[in-house]
């Protein structure tokens, strides 16, 4: 695969198709007002320029020539007159000389006017002959450009532009569900709180919905602080703030659809509560679930039960003694709490570090600490599992909460004090029409 930069313009730089057909591509689409920027687009609007000028005076001389044209054919008129005096004065040379030798000479006098606009005639001419060559020579250039940019002029080029971007964002709603290929990052929007503890936003907000929550620590707190924004989020400006009706476990909460969804201390209880009521909604105990340190992430912190969201819906993955300590991954029902189904792994709940749901499919690291990545996933599409290698910098050495954001593309991390942003490059399928 070659990276490309986006100020390169659209490029699909990986394609294939899949068992069913469909087309399978990656696209790279260039910063705004690209074609302003271009260097390619400037040198063809310089030479469209370039052409308009020169035809311009090939147009004035053109007129030129035609007016001088008319006067040749005036003074053709005139000769053949000329002739046919000559051819008299041969017939009868002696009677007639005196008066056509007259004539003929006011004849001449006439004609001498031609012979200066026949010179500027033919340098006219050459020098039409030249720009007709040197428009040729350009129009040769300009339609290597236009082979090669795809565009015949400034101003089409920057349609094609817009066109495309219109087509690719219809494009996007289309996408399916991706595979996790890479992990960027991090980028460090704040260093606050303890050591442990989550920061998130609703996957399921408005796009003018950008209220994020902030839960410090991994036990004995009940508090959730709300700011309308993330700008606010780094100021510290507050907008709310919510005490819990009970404390929580762990620092893997989520917040899906104006709810907050987190595991009740010292249980298995998953607590289901509005911020906009202010009350809780529901509660239900997770059925043979590992709780208060039985069953945690690599780093402990009563991290047994981890609630998440992604494109499919909610999420809860902790361990059962019926599946040997390994992680067992359950659809919730958001309203109710209800197990819809679930699937068990063969992976030790004890030894992943921290793990998030992407399109169905549980990604889980191999460690919290530095040199962690993305070591093993399981579809819950296919109920199948593999092994992977997706490094990821962990930048401050110890991460107590990783969670992926639908409609941000990106994971939020709780990274020893630092919250902190990854994101994830994505392999997606373009649906067609005719899929179903």
């Amino acid at each position: 695969m070659t990276q490309i930069s986006p100020k390169e313009g659209w490029q699909v730089y990986s394609s294939a198709q899949d068992p069913d057909g469909r087309c399978i591509c990656t696209v790279v689409a260039p910063e705004q007002n690209l074609c302003s920027r271009d260097a390619k687009s400037r040198q063809l609007r310089q030479l469209l320029e370039k052409v308009q000028n020169m035809s311009q005076s090939i147009e004035v001389l053109n007129l030129r020539t035609q007016r001088d044209f008319q006067y040749v054919l005036k003074m053709e008129t005139q000769m053949k007159g000329l002739k046919a005096k000559f051819r008299q004065i041969e017939d009868d040379r002696k009677t007639l000389m005196t008066k056509h030798f007259q004539e003929l000479k006011e004849k001449m006098d006439e004609l001498l006017p031609l012979i200066p606009v026949l010179e500027q005639y033919k340098t006219d001419a050459k020098l039409i002959t030249q720009f007709k060559e040197e428009i040729r020579n350009l129009s040769a250039v300009l339609t290597g450009i236009q082979e090669e940019i795809g565009a015949y002029d400034y101003e089409e080029l920057h349609q094609r532009v817009l066109s495309l971007e219109t087509r690719l964002r219809d494009c996007m709603k289309k996408l399916t569900c991706g595979k996790l290929m890479k992990i960027t990052g991090p980028i460090t929007v704040k260093t606050s709180g303890t050591r442990f503890g989550a920061w998130m936003t609703d996957p399921l907000a408005s796009e003018k919905n950008n209220r994020v929550w902030y839960m410090d620590s991994y036990t004995n707190n009940k508090i959730v602080r709300e700011y309308k924004s993330i700008a606010d989020f780094v100021s510290g400006a507050e907008s709310r703030t919510y005490n819990l009706p009970f404390k929580w476990a762990g620092t893997n909460h989520v917040v899906y659809n104006g709810s907050l969804y987190f595991n009740k201390y010292q249980s298995n209880i998953i607590i289901k509560y509005s911020f906009d009521m202010g009350r809780v909604l529901a509660q239900r105990s997770l059925e043979y679930a590992g709780f208060h340190n039985v069953y945690p992430y690599t780093w402990g912190g009563f991290s047994d039960i981890d609630l998440m969201a992604d494109e499919i819906g909610l999420w809860a993955v902790y361990a059962t003694n019926q599946n040997a300590g390994n992680i067992v991954i359950s659809q919730l029902n958001q309203d109710t709490l209800e197990v819809m189904k679930s699937w068990s792994t063969g992976y030790p709940k004890r030894s992943a570090g921290e793990s998030f749901m992407i399109c169905g499919t549980l990604y889980v690291t191999n460690s919290h600490l530095t040199g962690a990545k993305v070591y093993y996933s399981y579809s819950t599409k296919t109920s199948t599992y593999e092994y992977t290698d997706i490094p990821f910098h962990n930048q401050y050495f110890h991460i107590s909460m990783l969670d992926y954001n639908a409609r941000d593309r990106a994971l939020y991390a709780w990274n020893n004090g630092h919250q902190v942003l990854f994101n994830v490059t994505l392999f997606h399928i373009i649906k067609t029409e005719d899929d179903t």
